[in-house]
């Protein structure tokens, strides 16, 4: 119970900054840095969220099947557009294992420096 409260808590740090800022950034992922941080610097236990976070990550599905039912509206859309749908999606998914590349191979070497 207590590691939902904490994601909460700062879901709604994040929204609450979002609105007060006006950072371009969504509130929600505005929180997830913030409790990326605060796990790092060791505010933040990582034992306190990890339970609720890895059923979070099991049932992940049961989050995005309304989203996936409801775009079945625009399949018309997808149809004609297809061709910029797909370079889009090969393009970002590129640039993810890019960075994600990038990050792994350099974050261990800046570690070792420390």
């Amino acid at each position: 119970m207590r590691g939902i409260a904490i994601l909460f808590f700062f879901l709604l740090l994040g929204t609450i900054l979002e609105k007060l800022a006006g950072v371009p950034l969504p509130g929600n992922v505005i929180g997830l840095l913030l409790l990326f941080l605060s796990l790092a610097l060791g505010w933040v236990k990582l034992e306190s969220v990890e339970n609720v976070s890895l059923w979070l990550l099991k049932n992940m599905m049961l989050f995005f099947a309304p989203l996936i039912v409801g775009a079945m509206v625009f399949f018309p859309l997808f149809q004609k557009e297809w061709s910029a749908l797909v370079m889009s999606l090969l393009f970002g998914t590129l640039s993810v294992v890019l960075a994600t590349a990038l990050t792994a191979k350099f974050w261990p070497e800046r570690r070792k420096k420390e």
